[in-house]
């Protein structure tokens, strides 16, 4: 399987290239090229352009072996149902092992990984918790240092997601901030830039509102918090690496009691049909579990992903790419600038679409479909995609950027 755009994509980098690999895996082949953006070194994976298929994740989430009510087997049930076909689930200070694997329903195929979300129990304070994606050992002994716990993770080749970076109490339901604090830390893959759980805290400061959004939950998203985004753009523009977000779910479908009152806060189906992260792969899932893991990770580590609102509707089918001369190059890629840039935004309806360029807005069009943006500006260019939906402006989509040099 040829590279899309042949070989003279790689003579047209070859100026700005750091390092070049090429490796085979059973179904396709890449070339990896990593380009430098400013102090930001990105990695750029050419795909064939009519090949890319697209995975719905729902990831950050819990069982009975830390704080869920429900047992693997329940969460894969609801994610069928839910129509995901990966479920990231990361409890507590544990790894659970030999959990992996595949759920299948009819032509439906879910596929289920395990990982975990660190954090040390002995501080006085809660918050920096970490999720931690593809590594075969717990890693829990190192959470008091939190830098440690990084690299550890790096060394054992797995992902590292700073969890509910910005998270806001809620003292009438006694629930204490869990936020990230620790910005020391260095070489993390990304941040949870969208967390159905802290939404839930900060929109919900009164027992009317929670037992609204506990009921129906689509009245309740409106995306990630202005704080978030804007924490999000500074870590792009200062961090010496890529920095990926993804959104979670933290599902762990408790029921909450308050005087006379109870209700479940987001069944595991009902959580999986709402934020979730969405990844550009090669391929749809084989049933080979080593091969379609590795895809899974790899997409998440390049930035091949889109945060999503699917409970307001599908988001099935948006894409942010950017043409020149070199190819077709997706979220998380890294492109040259000098011979100008067709970046495009395609919403699966028509909806209101911002394009941002270094945290600030470069364009934006309402009731569209389509943006299209053409540059020969260096910077980083990412997505965002709002719907009306139950009488509210709300954020629907959140891309990775493309990183233009």
């Amino acid at each position: 399987m040829g590279l899309y755009g042949g070989t003279n994509t790689l003579l047209c980098v070859h100026r700005v290239m750091v390092s070049i690999s090429s490796y085979k895996t059973e179904h396709s082949q890449r070339s990896v090229v990593f380009l430098r953006y400013n102090r930001v070194q990105c990695k750029t994976t050419f795909y064939q352009k009519d090949v890319m298929h697209e995975l719905i994740v729902a990831l950050h989430l819990h069982t009975v072996y830390s704080d869920g009510t429900g047992v693997h087997a329940d969460l894969a049930a609801a994610g069928l149902k839910a129509g995901v076909d990966v479920l990231i689930v990361s409890d507590h200070n544990v790894l659970v092992n030999d959990v992996e694997g595949y759920t299948q329903k009819g032509k439906r195929r879910l596929l289920l990984l395990a990982g975990e979300e660190v954090h040390d129990r002995t501080a006085s304070v809660g918050g920096n918790h970490l999720l931690i994606f593809g590594h075969k050992v717990g890693l829990t002994r190192y959470a008091p240092n939190r830098q440690q716990l990084i690299d550890q993770a790096r060394s054992a080749g797995a992902l590292t997601f700073l969890a509910h970076p910005l998270d806001d109490p809620l003292p009438w339901l006694h629930e204490r901030s869990f936020a990230w604090t620790d910005w020391n830390v260095k070489g993390f893959t990304g941040i949870e830039l969208w967390n159905q759980m802290s939404e839930f805290k900060t929109r919900s400061q009164s027992l009317l509102k929670a037992g609204l959004h506990a009921f129906f939950p689509g009245f309740m998203m409106l995306g990630p918090t202005e704080q978030t985004l804007m924490l999000w753009d500074e870590l792009l523009l200062t961090r010496k690496h890529p920095v990926v977000a993804v959104a979670g779910s933290d599902a762990h479908a408790h029921t909450y009691h308050a005087g006379p009152f109870k209700a479940q806060v987001y069944p595991y189906e009902t959580a999986f049909r709402s934020i979730t992260t969405h990844i550009i792969t090669p391929q749809p899932l084989s049933g080979e579990i080593n091969s379609d893991r590795r895809m899974v990770y790899e997409a998440l580590s390049a930035g091949h992903c889109f945060c999503a609102n699917d409970i307001a509707h599908s988001t099935r089918g948006f894409r942010f790419t950017c043409d020149n001369y070199d190819g077709t190059f997706w979220m998380g890629d890294s492109v040259s600038a000098k011979s100008g840039l067709t970046l495009q935004v395609r919403a699966p309806i028509r909806s209101h679409i911002r394009l941002l360029k270094d945290g600030k807005l470069a364009l934006e069009v309402r009731d569209r479909e389509v943006l299209t943006y053409l540059t020969k500006e260096p910077g980083i260019y990412r997505a965002e995609v709002y719907i009306d939906y139950r009488g509210r402006h709300r954020g629907w989509i959140f891309s990775n950027p493309i990183y233009a040099v």
